[in-house]
């Protein structure tokens, strides 16, 4: 399939690093409200589990909404038309998103003019106009959508303008959601439960990994922020693996940062196969976005590293064996094996997924993801998709 003319708008963007938000760093969410003078004029989306241990006890005259009251799961057509009405557009003058990444993406939607229709804004036929001022606060660590142009929600499926009864997932960009402001409160993540963190942590990875492999987009400061990210990270994974899963708890400061930096470096350089292909999974079936991309990363690494063994692949594998001591030859298969420690892989089969999907899934894949599957360390096609998911079964 031939490039669409956004990922060609993509592609020739020459800035060099995009870094939209005024970035603090907070104790608290008590300093953080106070720096901010929180009032009743701002829209505070979060959760109850978020909110009851760490801002009920300030009394806050906000209006605290909790994202579980419109639907369970990530953001969906529905879910964001709930959340339309039940927050007033010309109820608050700010938007504060205290969360993780589903938080983060319908936050960056209540900081925009109000669409006519969901489904035709993520289709990419209504504009995105930014109207209200969003301060992001990420209580996990791993989808640096803190600091990214993208909203990714799971939307009606359709080909050729007609719906197809499916669903998928789809990411709208624009510069114009990027947050105004971020605060990092490592606090806030210390009742992270393992596996969300576990998960989250690695889908910063990902990001950091996809970011340093870009084939056109990378830059010198998005490869500088990618390869920070993938240092913290890693040396927190070895702690995990070594210590358990308690050992986060001392390095929670270091894996939002880490987080941050690899937001940053995709927003530039682009994240690609991996994040395609998992998609529809999380679409479908919905698996969680960080266990979506797990479940396909290792694999499609392999893929890459028979393809192109000695392109930026190498590099990455010689970053990989000085950060952990392993060897270069044997980087991804140490990599993987330090990923099981961190988080159990699953088949895909035990999400749901049937050996029917295999062929299906790529058709979706190359006609909805071509933004990210143009930024594949190697050319990719239908047959590797197939590969993948039958591989990973």
């Amino acid at each position: 399939m031939a490039m669409d003319s956004f990922s060609k708008a993509l592609m020739a963007d020459q800035r060099e690093i995009i870094i939209v938000p005024t970035i603090y760093k907070f104790a608290d969410f008590g300093e953080m409200a106070e720096q901010f003078n929180l009032n009743e004029r701002d829209v505070v989306l979060t959760n109850e589990y978020i909110y009851k241990p760490f801002m009920e006890k300030y009394g806050l005259k906000c209006n605290f909404v909790f994202q579980e009251k419109f639907a369970p799961g990530e953001p969906s057509e529905e879910m964001i038309e709930i959340m339309y009405k039940t927050i007033p557009y010309d109820s608050y003058d700010r938007v504060i998103a205290i969360g993780g990444g589903a938080i983060m993406d319908l936050c960056k939607l209540l900081g925009c003019k109000r669409p006519s229709s969901v489904h035709e804004m993520y289709f990419k036929r209504e504009p995105v106009i930014h109207e209200k001022e969003v301060i992001a606060i990420p209580t996990t660590c791993g989808t640096g959508s803190e600091v990214t142009n993208i909203s990714v929600a799971i939307v009606k499926d359709e080909k050729d303008g007609v719906l197809t009864g499916g669903e998928t997932k789809l990411g709208l960009v624009s510069d114009d959601i990027i947050p105004n402001k971020v605060c990092l409160i490592p606090d806030m993540l210390k009742t992270l439960p393992y596996r969300p963190f576990a998960s989250s942590a690695i889908d910063a990875l990902i990001h950091a990994v996809e970011s340093f492999l870009s084939p056109a987009r990378k830059t010198m400061t998005s490869e500088m922020y990618s390869e920070r990210a993938m240092e913290i990270i890693l040396e927190g994974f070895r702690r995990i693996g070594e210590n358990g899963p308690d050992a986060r708890l001392d390095y929670l400061d270091q894996f939002v940062t880490a987080s941050l930096f690899a937001g940053i470096a995709f927003l530039k350089a682009g994240c690609a196969t991996v994040h395609a292909m998992s998609f529809p999974l999380g679409g479908t079936y919905h698996v969680p976005h960080g266990e979506s991309n797990y479940a396909l990363f290792g694999k499609i690494l392999e893929i890459y590293d028979e393809k192109n063994p000695n392109g930026e692949i190498m590099k990455f594998k010689e970053k990989v064996a000085a950060i952990t001591g392993c060897s270069v030859e044997g980087a991804i298969p140490y990599l993987n094996e330090l990923l099981e420690k961190v988080l159990p892989l699953k088949p895909l089969r035990d999400y749901g997924f049937t050996k029917e999907d295999i062929k299906t899934f790529p058709l979706s894949v190359e006609a909805n993801q071509q933004r990210l599957l143009t930024n594949s360390y190697v050319p990719w096609s239908v047959e590797l998709s197939e590969r993948v998911y039958a591989e990973c079964y």
